[in-house]
């Protein structure tokens, strides 16, 4: 049985670019390098940046994306920073803070306040037909 999130691998184009992404902007805390990789930290959760053909800029076309929790009281200095560096790829319409915005190799990405409480709350108002399973 899956217990959470182990790990996220994303294959980037410039690992130097993308090692300052994560770790600069975001403040993941970078573990281990080597000459076609690194792993960095994000909370329990851990990152692996593997040096390839990176797929390119993701189609904005659907909702797939990765999304960090970020402490509220550093959402608002973290947001503005995102905006600064990385295009963004979607405005907020879901309950909470939020900001969508692509890392350098076009990676979906969201820095969000709430919890999966806090969207079960909104969503059950919002979203046609939905049941609440215990």
């Amino acid at each position: 049985m899956v217990r959470g999130i182990n790990h996220i691998t994303f294959v980037v184009s410039d690992l130097e670019t993308s090692v300052a992404f994560y770790q600069d902007l975001l403040g993941c805390k970078l573990r281990a390098r080597w000459a076609r990789g690194a792993y960095l930290s994000a909370g329990d959760t851990w990152l692996c940046l593997e040096l390839g053909e990176a797929a390119g800029p993701a189609s904005t076309s659907n909702d797939t994306h990765i999304a960090f929790d970020v402490a509220a009281e550093d959402f608002g200095a973290l947001r503005v920073r995102i905006v600064e560096v990385a295009d963004l790829w979607k405005a907020n319409t879901s309950e909470g803070e939020s900001v969508y915005f692509l890392d350098p190799d076009g990676h979906k990405l969201e820095v969000h306040l709430g919890s999966l409480e806090t969207r079960l709350a909104s969503a059950f108002d919002n979203y046609d037909g939905m049941l609440l399973i215990d």
